[in-house]
């Protein structure tokens, strides 16, 4: 077994027991972990976008290419520096405007493209499909999303959804029904988020356990089996010293 895949076991395995540590309840070990995490992922963050940005897409170009067009962002960037100083503060405030601005031209389009173009092409998309021309078909495939059955679901459930957010119209008799039909394509909507939010962190949680059952053989020096054993002996004895809490004040 290569001497830094063994580190790497023993590093990941007691990172993750740390984190788990948060199961019984909050404590120094679980934060020293969390503290780590935060400290290294920024760390790493501030190196990689050093490495890429300022190396490789500004110094380089200008050095070796002659590019100094580039030195236009790299003002601009430099603005926004002129925080750290109280008096020429305002000048950030070009290169917030230049940011935000840029940001908005980009994301508004492809915004629109996305959520609301895209929304209702697939809203007024054809009920019947032609089949010849003396015919139509109806299409009623659930698992092919430009089926006619679909397209029917999506028409509903749009028209009912926005009916329901329209307040201008008292939601009673007919009005009601469709009101609490956009209402269940809402919360079928926000189930299937959450399901998809649950299933991705448990397949984290599997991978992490998967882990620490393979980290447990003997070629890796046993990490689980010692850092669990560790891990529980210094929670029992920072329970020890902390002492019972004082009661309540009613």
């Amino acid at each position: 077994m290569p001497f830094e895949l063994m580190v790497g076991a023993w590093v990941a395995t007691g990172l993750t027991l740390l984190i788990f540590s948060f199961l019984y309840k909050d404590n120094p070990l679980f934060k020293l972990a969390e503290h780590l995490y935060v400290g290294v992922s920024l760390g790493y963050t501030i190196v990689k976008a050093y490495d890429t940005v300022i190396v490789h897409l500004v110094v380089k170009p200008i050095v070796e290419n002659a590019e100094y067009s580039l030195l236009i962002p790299v003002a601009i960037g430099m603005l926004m520096l002129s925080r750290y100083v109280p008096k020429a503060a305002w000048l950030s405030r070009y290169a917030f405007a230049f940011i935000v601005g840029m940001g908005s031209g980009l994301a508004i389009p492809r915004t629109i493209s996305s959520f609301i173009l895209k929304q209702i092409e697939d809203t007024v998309r054809p009920l019947l499909s032609l089949a010849g021309p003396d015919g139509v078909t109806f299409s009623m495939d659930l698992l092919n999303p430009a089926s006619n059955l679909n397209a029917i679901i999506i028409l509903l459930g749009v028209s009912s959804v926005l009916f329901y957010f329209f307040f201008s119209i008292e939601h009673s008799g007919a009005g009601k029904a469709v009101a609490r039909t956009g209402v269940i394509f809402l919360m079928i909507s926000f189930g299937a988020g959450f399901g998809y939010t649950v299933m991705a962190r448990m397949s984290l949680l599997i991978g992490r356990l998967t882990d620490l059952i393979e980290f447990s053989d003997a070629s890796y020096g046993q990490p689980t089996i010692w850092l669990l054993a560790l891990i529980v002996g210094a929670l029992v004895v920072l329970s020890r010293r902390r002492g019972p809490e004082p009661p309540m004040e009613g």
